[in-house]
């Protein structure tokens, strides 16, 4: 997927060279929040930039991290908690050796909704019941866990299952095998239309929290500053095209391409819930500085072994993302 190289920059020798090597391989989770690789891919952004994509889906997280650190990938997208998870030992897995993940651009901030069966009323309902989670100790799990907290519930009051990715959760949730689990916009839609309830979103109980980031190795970037390059400056540039209202019936199409069964109207609402004002993708592919300490606070709390964790400069490096927008 994705494996169309395009023309060099003229007169950029190491741009020619490094084109010249294989695709860059990119491991993400399945579904819409995949837009703006779509969209580099069809607009032409990836090959303008030098680089050509393999994109390969991830059943869960484990999977995705497990690749990164083995070598067999060069960048994800994924939760910005996994880089900190694992960076500070407290992941899902034990890994061969020392992991050097790190942050190079955010995707999306926010997006993040707690949905339950429809018999949920309220938080009570929950005690007792399974929760479905694609890693106990990593991702969007210590999020859900905070809201049950704060709900009023102990980590005695319910279980959490490790299914797999949000995709196979919502999936799984409209099947009933368990009562609730967190979902990220838009995989909470489809769930919500056929009656389970939205039990909280939560930005608006945790404040910003960011989401989706680019993540990578430092000793693979070190070796490969131009690539990153392209891939961040084709990025940024797919996402600051979907933001153009001009561009949204495109955006719809390019999204119903690589989604076929979904109807028009549906793929509309997606793309639509992706691209809000304080939800969703971020403009210019900037991280959210308020969300990275989000993530490192509920990590603090949940995360174990316990650690305090108040410095984002630690996991993230965006000297290739300047890099990048300043060519």
């Amino acid at each position: 997927m994705f494996e169309r190289a395009g023309p060099v920059v003229a007169g950029d020798p190491l741009m020619a060279l490094e084109q010249a090597q294989a695709p860059l391989r990119v491991i993400v989770f399945p579904g819409g929040a995949n837009l703006p690789l779509w969209v580099a891919d069809e607009r032409g952004f990836f090959s303008r930039n030098g680089v050509s994509v393999r994109v390969t889906p991830t059943p869960n997280s484990v999977a995705l991290v497990q690749s990164l650190a083995e070598r067999t990938q060069d960048i994800a997208l994924s939760a910005f908690d996994n880089i900190v998870a694992y960076q500070e030992g407290q992941g899902e897995v034990a890994l061969d050796a020392p992991p050097d993940f790190f942050a190079f651009m955010g995707y999306t901030r926010g997006t993040l909704r707690l949905v339950v069966n429809p018999e949920v009323k309220g938080y009570a309902d929950l005690r007792g019941k399974t929760l479905a989670v694609d890693a106990k100790a990593t991702g969007y799990s210590l999020v859900l866990q905070k809201l049950l907290q704060l709900g009023g519930l102990g980590e005695g009051d319910y279980t959490l299952a490790s299914v797999g990715g949000t995709a196979t959760r919502a999936r799984q949730l409209m099947e009933n095998r368990f009562a609730g689990t967190m979902l990220t916009t838009p995989l909470e839609l489809a769930p919500e239309a056929k009656g389970y309830r939205r039990l909280a979103n939560a930005i608006d109980v945790l404040g910003p929290y960011q989401t989706i980031v680019g993540m990578a190795r430092r000793s693979w970037a070190t070796e490969n500053r131009g690539r990153l390059h392209g891939f961040i400056r084709a990025s940024v540039a797919a996402i600051d095209w979907l933001f153009e209202p001009q561009n949204r019936a495109e955006a719809v199409s390019i999204y119903r391409r690589n989604l076929p069964d979904l109807p028009p109207a549906t793929a509309e609402k997606h793309v639509e819930a992706l691209i809000g004002e304080h939800e969703g993708f971020v403009r210019g592919g900037c991280l959210d500085a308020e969300g990275l300490r989000t993530v490192l606070s509920v990590r603090s709390e949940f995360g174990r072994p316990r650690k305090r964790l108040e410095e984002p400069a630690r996991y993230v490096d965006e000297s290739y993302y300047r890099g990048a927008l300043a060519r």
